[in-house]
């Protein structure tokens, strides 16, 4: 945590990572914000690429929130049995259908998305993200969580919530919306778990990790 002090200016310092990859579209292969409501809260606990694979049939019979509303959980589980804790997500989906009722109700706010079940605010963060909202947040999701600690930015901790928190007072409100992203893309890309490709990664004249293995 020592460049706290000796570089104070972080929007300035990742300008640089959040120009690489601002608006890029999150990995979850969705086509408008039912489908990435649905998508994020399914992905829970899973992997984006295996939420992308069982989409199309998915949709295909549940192709907005009025058709899922006048659904029940037992007839989501034949497209979503390969989701990990599929039966309680199944339960969240339909009864954010039956809250929301129609594709334009979805909120478009942190506390409105937090309040709907199996929401919780990297999800929503996400969502804000995507739809193009204000951001009230930074998401932190286990990529965010595992390479802000790494460059610095961050304690070492395991809590998403903890680590939203310490970023969104080091950094400045006009940059939430992309930073999170920016550094999940990061660590899916560059700043991997092991071997890293820190001679080519955008950071890493500033990141504590890099500067510590050249020592």
């Amino acid at each position: 945590m020592n460049l706290f002090e000796e570089t104070p200016n972080w929007k300035e310092e990742l300008t640089p990572l959040i120009n690489q990859y601002k608006g890029k579209k999150h990995p979850l292969d969705y086509q408008n914000a039912y489908q990435l409501l649905v998508m994020v809260v399914l992905s829970a606990q899973d992997s984006d690429a295996n939420i992308n694979k069982i989409a199309p049939e998915l949709f295909k019979n549940f192709p907005n929130m009025e058709v899922l509303a006048a659904s029940n959980t037992e007839s989501l589980f034949p497209f979503i049995s390969k989701v990990r804790n599929f039966a309680t997500k199944a339960n969240w989906l339909i009864q954010i259908a039956k809250t929301v009722k129609e594709d334009k109700n979805i909120p478009t706010n942190l506390e409105s998305l937090t309040a709907l079940k199996g929401i919780g605010r990297k999800s929503a963060n996400i969502i804000l993200r995507e739809t193009n909202q204000k951001a009230e947040g930074i998401i932190a999701d286990l990529h965010v969580i595992r390479v802000a600690p790494r460059i610095g930015l961050t304690d070492d901790s395991k809590n998403g919530i903890k680590i939203e928190k310490q970023l969104m007072k080091i950094l400045p409100p006009e940059i939430w919306n992309e930073i999170g992203m920016a550094i999940s893309f990061l660590g899916r890309e560059t700043c991997r778990p092991t071997n890293p490709k820190c001679e080519e990664c955008i950071v890493n004249s500033y990141c504590n990790y890099f500067n510590k293995i050249q020592m």
